[in-house]
C-alpha cells in the first residue's frame, strides 16, 4: 500500500465519517474534495471537475425538471387523490395500493420527492381512518427504496453505475433492466409490510390525529359551506346559454352565487374560475353557494332550465388543487366596513367569490349581499389559488388570515397535465428505443415541457437537487484516485480473498452485502459511486461478465432499509411516523437480508455471469 493510496483512504474516511455525522452538509464536503484533490496532487483540475459534464450528471438534473412538471400538472396529486377515494375505510387495500402507487411514480421523478407528496396525504388519510401513521410511513418509505430497483432512471445509483460501465465502453444497462428483479422485490415488500405494520405503532397516542394545520374542510365546516354547496348542470335550451355571469344577476335574483364552472372537454374536465365575464355553454356544470339552503331549487331550476347533479363529497376538496378558499379579514385602515358585500364587488374586482360570512365566532346563514360589514367580521373567499395570492398583496383593505393546507398542493399548470402525459411517454420511448442517449432524451423532454408551459424556467432550476448533484460530482474523483493508486485492485483482492473460493453467487452476496452495509451509513449514491469500479474490476479478474456484478452494486445501492440516516426518504418519515432508529433496524435488516437472496438468485439468470 503506496503513501498516495493511504492519502485516498484517509480522505475517503474522513468523507465518510462526516457523512455518518451529517456535519457539514454531504455537499460542503463534496465542495471540500474538489478544492483538496488538485492541492494534493493526485488529480489534475480537469480531472477533478470532470464530473460537471458527465452525462449522468446532466440526466440526474433534467429528470429532477421532469419530475417537477407531473407535480406542477397535477399528476402527481391526482394520483393521491385517486389513492383516498380507492382506499375507502380499508387499511390493508391503503397499505397495497400505497406502495403501488408510490413504487410506480418513483421509477420515473425523484423518490425523494414523491415521498415529500405523499406524507400530508398519507397522514391525513390516517386522521380520518383513526389509525397511528407509523403504520403506513415506512411502507411508503419502503416503497419509494424499492421504486429504486424498477427502471434505469428511477434513481442516481443506477444511473451512476450505467455512467460506470460506459466509461469501461460497454454498452449499460437497457432503461427495463432493473424491471423484473424490482417487480419480484416490490411483491416481496408489500407482503412483507402487510405482516410487518402490527408493530410499527398499532396505537394511535393520545392526541395525535395527523396533520395540524388548517384544511379546506375546516374552513367549509367553520363557515357551514357544506349544506350550501350544489352542482347544477346546464341543460340545452337554458335561460342562461350564451350569458355572462354578470349580466345574469344569479345571486341577486335567485340567491344563487356561481363560484366554478366544469366545462367537460374531450379528455378531461375543465375547471374555470367563475368571473364577471364567464360565458355560460350548454352541459357546463355550475358549482354553485345557495344564499339559503333551504330554499326550493325545483322551480328555479325549471325555470332556468338547470338539472342538479350528484355531489358525493365537497367540490372544494375535489378541486383543491385548483380551487382554494381563504379567511379574510379588515385591517384597522381598511375602508370597507360600512359597505355591503354586493358593493365590494369582489368578482369584478379579484376574480373571487364571497362563500361565507362569520360574525362573533358565529357564521351566518348562507352570503348575505346586502349585509352591512362590521370592522371585526370575517369572510371566506372562494377562487382560482392564483387569485388568492394576489389578494395577499392588497395589505390596506384585506388581511389575508388562512390559507389552508391544500395550497401546498397548487398545480399552477393544471391544465397541461396531458401535455406533461405526453412529454413522459415520450422519454420513456426514446430511452428504451435507444433511438438517442439517455441524457439526450431527458433534455428533449424537459425542453418541450418548457416549449408546452408545463415548466417554466425559474421553476425548473428550483426543482434541481443541486446538493445530490455536489455530492455526486465531489465523489466522482474518489473512483478515479483510488482506480490510479491501486485501491481498487486492493478491494477486489481482497474480497477474492476473503470469499473466491465459495464460488461467484458467495462473491456477489459479498459484494451486495458490502454496498448495503455502506449504504446504511453513508449516502447510496456516494456508495455506488465507490462500489461501481469495484464490482467492473472484480469481473475482470474472474474473466466475468462485469452486468450480473454492476447490477448487485445498483440493487444493494437501493436497499436502504436498515438505518433512518441511509437515505432522506427514510430521515423524511422518521418524525411523522413516530420511529426510533431501531424501529429501521428490526424491520428493515430481515427485508435486506430478503432483498439479498432475490438478487443472489435472479441477477444470474437475468445477467449470467458467463455469457457463451
Amino acid at each position: 500500500m503506496n503513501a498516495e493510496l493511504l492519502l485516498v483512504l484517509a480522505m475517503l474516511l474522513l468523507c465518510m465519517g462526516c457523512f455518518a455525522a451529517n456535519k457539514p452538509r454531504t455537499d460542503v464536503v463534496a465542495l471540500v474534495v474538489l478544492a483538496v484533490f488538485p492541492l494534493t496532487g493526485l488529480l489534475t483540475v480537469q480531472q477533478t471537475l470532470a464530473g460537471f459534464s458527465d452525462p449522468a450528471v446532466i440526466l440526474i438534473a433534467a429528470l429532477f425538471v421532469v419530475g417537477d412538471g407531473l407535480v406542477r400538472t397535477g399528476i402527481v396529486y391526482r394520483l393521491g387523490d385517486w389513492l383516498v377515494r380507492v382506499s375507502g375505510n380499508s387499511e390493508i387495500r391503503l397499505l397495497v395500493l400505497l406502495m403501488l402507487s408510490v413504487a410506480a411514480l418513483g421509477s420515473i421523478m425523484s423518490s425523494t420527492g414523491v415521498v415529500a407528496i405523499f406524507i400530508p396525504v398519507v397522514l391525513s388519510i390516517c386522521a380520518r381512518l383513526h389509525i397511528a401513521p407509523g403504520r403506513l410511513m415506512m411502507p411508503l418509505a419502503f416503497a419509494a427504496l424499492i421504486s429504486g430497483m424498477q427502471t434505469l432512471v428511477a434513481t442516481p445509483p443506477n444511473m451512476v453505475v450505467q455512467s460506470e460501465l460506459q466509461r469501461q465502453g460497454l454498452d449499460g444497462f437497457h432503461f427495463f433492466s432493473f424491471t423484473p428483479i424490482g417487480l419480484v422485490v416490490l411483491l416481496l415488500g408489500v407482503g412483507y409490510m402487510l405482516l410487518a405494520r402490527r408493530w410499527l405503532n398499532p396505537q394511535l397516542e393520545p392526541g395525535q390525529t395527523g396533520a395540524p394545520r388548517l384544511k379546506l374542510s375546516d374552513l367549509a365546516r367553520n363557515y357551514r359551506l357544506k349544506e350550501r354547496e350544489l352542482r347544477l348542470k346546464v341543460l340545452p335550451g337554458s335561460s342562461l346559454l350564451d350569458q355572462q355571469l354578470n349580466e345574469l344577476a344569479l345571486r341577486k335574483e335567485f340567491g344563487i352565487n356561481v363560484v366554478a364552472i366544469e366545462r367537460q372537454q374531450k379528455f378531461r374536465t375543465l375547471l374555470l374560475n367563475a368571473t364577471g365575464n364567464t360565458l355560460v355553454e350548454p352541459q357546463d356544470i355550475l358549482l354553485v353557494d345557495l344564499a339559503d339552503p333551504a330554499m326550493d331549487l325545483l322551480p328555479v331550476c325549471q325555470q332556468l332550465g338547470l338539472e342538479p347533479q350528484p355531489l358525493s363529497h365537497s367540490y372544494f376538496s375535489f378541486h383543491a388543487h385548483e380551487l382554494g378558499l381563504a379567511e379574510v379579514a379588515f385591517p384597522p385602515e381598511s375602508s370597507l366596513p360600512g359597505k355591503t358585500i354586493q358593493q365590494l364587488a369582489f368578482r369584478s374586482q379579484y376574480k373571487l367569490n364571497v362563500v361565507g360570512l362569520r360574525r362573533r365566532g358565529e357564521a351566518l346563514p348562507g352570503v348575505l349581499v346586502d349585509e352591512v360589514l362590521q370592522p371585526a367580521d370575517k369572510l371566506l373567499v372562494a377562487g382560482n389559488w392564483r387569485d388568492i395570492h394576489q389578494l395577499q398583496q392588497q395589505s390596506r383593505d384585506f388581511l389575508v388570515l388562512s390559507l389552508p393546507a391544500e395550497v401546498d398542493e397548487v398545480t399552477p399548470a393544471a391544465r397541461k397535465a396531458p401535455h406533461a402525459l405526453f412529454c413522459l411517454a415520450l422519454m420513456v420511448l426514446l430511452m428504451v428505443s435507444g433511438i438517442v442517449p439517455n441524457v439526450v432524451a431527458a433534455l428533449i423532454t424537459c425542453l418541450l415541457m418548457g416549449a408546452l408551459r408545463c415548466i417554466d424556467l425559474n421553476s425548473a432550476y428550483q426543482a434541481i437537487h443541486w446538493p445530490s448533484l455536489i455530492l455526486i460530482i465531489g465523489m466522482l474523483p474518489f473512483a478515479l484516485a483510488l482506480q490510479q493508486t491501486g485501491g481498487i485492485d486492493l478491494a477486489v483482492s481482497s474480497l477474492l480473498y476473503l470469499v473466491g473460493e465459495r464460488g461467484d453467487y458467495a462473491l456477489l452476496a459479498a459484494l451486495f452485502v458490502l454496498t448495503a452495509v455502506t449504504g446504511s451509513f453513508v449516502s447510496n449514491t456516494a456508495t455506488a459511486v465507490l462500489m461501481a469500479p469495484v464490482a467492473v474490476s472484480l469481473a475482470n479478474s474472474l474473466g466475468a461478465s462485469p452486468y450480473p456484478f454492476a447490477m448487485m452494486v445498483a440493487l444493494a445501492a437501493s436497499a436502504a432499509f436498515m438505518t433512518p440516516v441511509s437515505s432522506p426518504i427514510n430521515t423524511l418519515v422518521l418524525q411523522p411516523g413516530k420511529y426510533k432508529f431501531f424501529d429501521f433496524v428490526r424491520i428493515g435488516t430481515p427485508f435486506t437480508l430478503l432483498v439479498l437472496l432475490v438478487s443472489v438468485l435472479l441477477v444470474p439468470l437475468l445477467f449470467p455471469l458467463y455469457p457463451a
